[in-house]
């Protein structure tokens, strides 16, 4: 049974539905689950929320009134406190191997095209964008991304040339919300940098179809109509509601460059937000690492490699945070061991970045396939080690995403 209670009144172990005012006022990713911790309680009592709803069927209920104290009886036993047990919390956020992650992330990969495609055709038809809305969305996004950074990140790089659009927005979602992390952002923060990765492109709604979707390499004048994308989503997100304004900031600024020469507004430095300078990383390598309609994707170590070397493009300290998610040696690189053998990196090791887990599969000492075996090669019995990267169009290697997608066993 839902019930409206001044959030004064909300207590451990109640069921919350949901809570008024705005989703940024609040200090939660979610908004239907049953409170457990003291702490989250105190945040949902301090952050200014006047109301919640609760559904008394899932959780407890209002405290019953206090009742006027009987006199005591002399010698009365007296009988034990009864205490209600708060129904566990069940997040889906424990840490989960790659392997185990893969297929969730899957599921929400599919769901979150779904919602992507449905969000920007209203947007393109011309209907406000409501913000808080998505945050369903970046909330499950977020979730797969804490459980492991590596498995929808990685999925996320496989879109195709025709749903490049709407998967590049999730996939910058999800790069942003583990950016967030790594650079130690709070979940406020965090939960805006999603939402700003999630809509940083709505701009291209308002941009032709034809320049849009063009197989080809964009004429000069096409490219001119492509560079006002940043400025139209920005204006579509600020006529929307709930949208905060570092989203209306990515949205436009994204495109900007340390060095100024970016666009639109050529800003340097700081003068582009925090949240801007990490959206300009992230949308990048997420472009240059998928196929696009006019451009096959680059592999990922490649990618970081390049990038790395486009003096004035980046903030230095953004883009070595960003490294330090992916890795060196991202999820689907191809590697050459010591031994010779060729392999595809598995799953990082957050605390060995140059030694992940990889699937052995090929010896060119042999010039032949040999049988796979997956290598963690910072485990304390490990004898190969990379001695560096291999592009896998120079091996005629057609097939490696089917490889590291495969299971361990």
């Amino acid at each position: 049974m839902l019930k409206k209670i001044p959030t004064s009144e909300v207590r451990l172990g109640m069921y919350l539905q949901g809570m008024e005012g705005s989703w940024l006022s609040h200090p939660f990713w979610k908004t239907k689950f049953v409170l457990t911790e003291a702490e989250d309680l105190q945040a949902l009592k301090a952050s200014g929320v006047p109301f919640c709803w609760i559904d008394a069927s899932k959780g407890l209920d209002v405290a019953p009134p206090v009742p006027a104290a009987a006199p005591a009886v002399t010698g009365a036993p007296q009988a034990p406190a009864v205490v209600a047990a708060a129904p566990r919390l069940e997040l889906g956020t424990a840490p989960a191997s790659m392997g185990e992650e893969l297929e969730r992330a899957s599921q929400v990969m599919q769901r979150s095209k779904r919602a992507v495609m449905n969000l920007f055709g209203e947007a393109r038809l011309g209907k406000a964008i409501d913000a808080e809305q998505c945050l369903p969305l970046v909330a499950e996004v977020a979730s797969s991304v804490e459980r492991n950074p590596s498995a929808l990140i990685s999925l996320a790089r496989l879109k195709t040339k025709d749903d490049y659009t709407y998967m590049h927005s999730v996939a910058v979602c999800a790069l942003m919300v583990s950016l967030s992390r790594q650079m130690g952002l709070d979940e406020a923060k965090t939960r805006e940098a999603g939402l700003a990765g999630l809509l940083h492109d709505v701009g291209k709604m308002a941009m032709p179809l034809n320049v849009l979707n063009k197989p080809g390499a964009l004429t000069d004048a096409e490219f001119a109509i492509m560079r006002d994308h940043p400025t139209r989503g920005y204006e579509m997100l600020k006529e929307g509601t709930s949208v905060p304004e570092a989203a209306l900031d990515v949205a436009l600024r994204h495109h900007e460059k340390m060095d100024g020469s970016g666009y639109p507004g050529k800003l340097a430095g700081e003068q582009i937000s925090l949240l801007s300078r990490m959206g300009a990383v992230c949308d990048v390598y997420d472009a240059i690492t998928s196929n696009r309609p006019y451009k096959n994707a680059w592999d990922p170590a490649s990618s970081l490699a390049r990038m790395a070397q486009w003096t004035g493009h980046f903030d230095p300290r953004v883009f070595q945070a960003f490294v330090k998610c992916v890795g060196i040696y991202p999820v689907g690189t191809l590697v050459k061991l010591q031994s010779g053998k060729l392999a595809v990196v598995l799953e990082q090791n957050a605390t060995a970045l140059t030694a992940p887990r990889v699937r052995v599969f090929y010896s060119t000492k042999s010039q032949m396939p040999i049988p796979t075996q997956v290598l963690d090669l910072s485990s304390p019995g490990a004898t190969d080690r990379i001695i560096g990267r291999e592009d896998p169009a120079t091996w005629g290697f057609q097939k490696l995403d089917e490889l590291w997608q495969a299971p361990a066993a």
